[in-house]
């Protein structure tokens, strides 16, 4: 069994927003393999299914990106998982927009929710890097990841986050190289 994480923020105030682009890559998964339903739980969403022959649960936390690992931490507990089941999806500043690269381990670069995550449970779990750029200064940062994606990034955006939902596959396996070259495959057609 494994537990995807999607990093964001409650609430439909936030739902376009680039911080809350792990949310967005867990409801296409979820769409395209179909899940079951929402359940409330471990202070968020939960959704069960199945990619290829690996349960997945995904977990979409509801309190707040700074507390993140208070449920990841319930979810893991629950279900007696170690860190080597736990992939989150966040978004990542150090990336090219619509980038996306997966690693395990490492540090926060000042994201909030891995950081929370990493508090609650260390820093060895793997992560699915989703860019969203950097606004070229420090003191733009919060606006540019607190900010909607623009009109002209929403075709770039559907089409990255489609091709993670159609490639979630690879990483259910632990093909992380597959997955990366065949999401950036997909989105260069």
């Amino acid at each position: 069994m494994q537990l995807w994480v999607g990093l964001g923020n409650p609430g439909p105030q936030y739902a376009m927003n680039r911080h809350n682009v792990g949310f967005m890559a867990l409801d296409v998964i979820a769409d395209m393999h179909g899940f079951g339903a929402v359940q409330k739980k471990f202070q968020g969403w939960v959704q069960e299914g199945r990619l290829g022959t690996e349960k997945v649960i995904l977990l979409k936390p509801a309190t707040f990106m700074n507390e993140s690992g208070r449920a990841v931490g319930e979810a893991m507990r629950f279900y007696k998982l170690d860190l080597a089941a736990l992939t989150v999806f966040h978004d990542e500043l150090d990336l090219a927009p619509f980038k996306v690269k997966v690693k395990t381990g490492g540090g926060t670069a000042g994201h909030n929710g891995l950081r929370s995550i990493d508090q609650h449970l260390g820093a060895d779990f793997r992560r699915v890097r989703i860019g969203i750029g950097h606004p070229g200064h420090k003191d733009r940062v919060t606006g540019h990841v607190l900010g909607n994606y623009a009109k002209s990034e929403e075709d770039d955006l559907a089409t990255m986050l489609g091709a993670i939902g159609a490639e979630a596959g690879w990483l259910a396996k632990g093909d992380d190289a597959r997955f990366m070259s065949d999401v950036a495959l997909r989105q260069q057609d």
